[in-house]
């Protein structure tokens, strides 16, 4: 079964790194020194990964030698959704080139990105996309969705040996990114493969640690035969994860999802967290600054089928958001799973 299982995901893995594939023909090379202005914008401050994300933005903001400005601004855990209103409607009223945005208010960016688009402001979404696409120029996804619900389906059956009951514990319900990994893991779950397990819940955890930690146990609680929490969020992968371990229900109540290899090291090493799996937040960072300079300075088209370099990381192509349709993105790829085989080297 288990033989089975990671044979399933090398394939999906080879299904993520499709955006790799370039277009025949020119490849951009983006002309350095241009002065352009533009904002990092997360979901909201505090969260590792998007600090990763800021370090990948500042090494292509320094590469591409923008005399410009790279603010590195976001709301709080609480505001995020009026947060990141407020911050693209004042982005767009400054002036700035670009806003590039870790999506956490859903369809309700709309109205404010599409000002921020009138104003001039190029709007390049990364991490977490706007729904409906409306307000956005393109989407920078670390890697298909689609293969995200897959990999999560498969961890669950290795973890659960096939069969049981599995739960999500989310960040919030307005994380479009989130809730599409969700979808395609539950369209993954019909096949006949994973037929003795049931998923019994989605819950939400804010992307807060104590909450996401009281949901953790409120779900064993509730459901007496819980085999697995799955969390395709890095903050409530951890907090699950240290729900189970305080309480000492690591035996019966394992932890899956998306981490960091720093932040679950000991999980996995102890069995609560057996696998997990996550992509390159400094790469996403930089392949998205990089897009947003092009599209900001003009390089750029943003058109369906143009090829760009976008340095250390090799050719890049903007394609039809498959999830989408009528919106673009540009997929980054691959992402690692995460076992105490391979999580020491990760982690340090």
């Amino acid at each position: 079964m288990k033989h089975f299982t990671k044979l399933t995901m090398a394939a999906t893995l080879l299904l993520g790194t499709a955006g790799f594939a370039t277009a025949e023909g020119h490849s951009v090379t983006l002309e350095t020194g241009q002065e352009v202005n533009m904002v990092l914008l997360p979901k909201f401050l505090g969260i590792l990964v998007f600090d990763q994300a800021n370090e990948g933005a500042q090494e292509a903001h320094a590469e591409l030698e923008n005399p410009g400005e790279l603010l590195f601004i976001g709301p709080t855990p609480e505001n995020s959704t009026a947060g990141q209103i407020e911050i693209m409607t004042t982005a767009a009223t400054q002036g700035q080139g670009a806003v590039m945005i870790s999506n956490n208010a859903g369809d309700q960016i709309v109205p404010s990105a599409l000002a921020a688009q009138e104003a001039g402001t190029r709007v390049v979404t990364w991490d977490s996309p706007i729904p409906s696409g409306e307000g956005e120029d393109v989407f920078i996804a670390q890697v298909d969705f689609g293969s995200i619900g897959v990999i999560m389906a498969d961890m669950a059956f290795s973890i659960l040996g096939g069969e049981g009951q599995m739960a999500v514990l989310s960040a919030t319900p307005d994380a479009s990114n989130q809730n599409a990994w969700i979808a395609a893991m539950q369209v993954a779950l019909e096949d006949e493969k994973y037929a003795n397990i049931e998923l019994v819940d989605v819950v939400y955890g804010d992307d807060q640690a104590e909450v996401s930690y009281n949901r953790a146990l409120a779900l064993v609680d509730q459901y007496p035969d819980l085999g697995v929490i799955m969390s395709p969020t890095t903050v409530g992968i951890q907090a699950a994860a240290k729900a189970m371990q305080d309480e000492g229900l690591c035996e019966q109540v394992k932890v899956s999802g998306l981490g960091l290899p720093s932040e679950m090291l000991s999980y996995t090493l102890n069995g609560c967290a057996p696998e997990f799996a996550l992509w390159d937040f400094r790469d996403l960072g930089y392949l998205t600054y990089f897009t947003a300079y092009g599209l900001a300075s003009g390089q750029l088209t943003g058109d369906i089928g143009e090829t760009f370099s976008a340095g250390r990381m090799g050719d890049y192509t903007i394609e039809e958001d498959p999830g989408r349709p009528g919106t673009k993105r540009i997929l980054m790829g691959p992402f690692t799973v995460y076992t105490a085989e391979n999580v020491e080297a990760a982690a340090n």
